[in-house]
């Protein structure tokens, strides 16, 4: 496990976490000294916490509570995975209110709302943005405490083997997202009926197949708008969508701003930071 610390401050902490186990390697635990939130990059893994077992891919979040141990596993994935954790003070866990409960969820879904908030961070943490990597970390944790509160995420009981087809499609998902996919083209690539594949993915992962290709897309969007220059229509079209207005409407229903206001606030906006930091106090 490779880790690198980009940002420490009295309210977080932002570490940088490359893991590169695979199928044959032991299990990892740890056991998380604080609040944490950690945002899946690439790569996808398993986890074991409290009795119950996850599956993070990209764009999940790996929810942690301090004293809780965390067992990591790849044993049914692809080669290692790519992690941002921020490490949150008592402090601002206080601030952020919300039930308690929400800590010990083990994880999230891939969730749009939060996943282009995710990549922003990411752009930060690889120098593609002017913004403030603890300021989008704030508002990472305040969008995590109001959707956690107000509903659960969707899950499952599923077979291990159907965990793993589930994973497998994900990570094909991703890899071919800017295409014109259906469900059955899909739930064939795993050998599984459409019927079939929608359950046992939704189970496994939280959301649907056609959710998670939204989402993906919207995340390959997000890391684009911070880190070039070129037009938006031609980001839209380049990451899958059939045009502009679409992916506008889209983004800003996951975002909660425009692609170009998401642009301006990756250049460094403070003032956009405060409005949605302002905003996000208030509901």
């Amino acid at each position: 496990m490779l880790t690198r610390l980009l940002v420490q401050n009295d309210w977080l902490s932002v570490v940088d976490y490359r893991c590169t186990a695979g199928p044959g390697d032991a299990a990892f635990t740890e056991h998380h000294a604080r609040h944490s939130i950690s945002y899946v990059r690439s790569g996808s893994f398993g986890c074991h916490t409290q009795g119950e077992r996850f599956d993070l891919v990209a764009g999940s979040l790996l929810i942690g509570h301090p004293g809780d141990e965390y067992v990591c596993t790849h044993e049914h994935h692809g080669a290692g995975d790519e992690c941002l954790s921020f490490q949150l003070s008592a402090e601002l866990i206080d601030q952020l209110g919300g039930k308690q409960s929400i800590w010990r969820l083990g994880s999230l879904p891939p969730l749009a709302e939060l996943m282009v908030l995710g990549e922003l961070a990411q752009s930060c943490a690889q120098g593609g943005s002017d913004a403030r990597g603890d300021e989008v970390g704030m508002l990472l944790a305040e969008r995590f405490v109001g959707i956690a509160t107000q509903a659960s995420p969707a899950r499952g009981t599923v077979a291990p083997r159907d965990r793993k087809r589930a994973v497998e499609a994900a990570l094909w998902l991703d890899e071919r997202s800017h295409e014109e996919l259906d469900l059955g083209e899909v739930a064939a690539a795993v050998k599984l009926s459409p019927f079939h594949f929608l359950r046992l993915f939704r189970g496994a992962l939280g959301v649907t197949p056609h959710q998670y290709l939204v989402r993906s897309r919207l995340r390959n969007a997000a890391r684009l708008l911070a880190d070039e220059d070129r037009s938006i229509s031609s980001i839209a079209l380049d990451v899958g969508f059939a045009d502009l207005s679409n992916f506008t409407r889209t983004f800003h229903r996951a975002a909660t701003v425009s692609p170009r206001a998401f642009r301006k606030l990756s250049n460094g906006d403070r003032t956009l930071v405060a409005q949605r930091l302002s905003k996000a106090r208030r509901q």
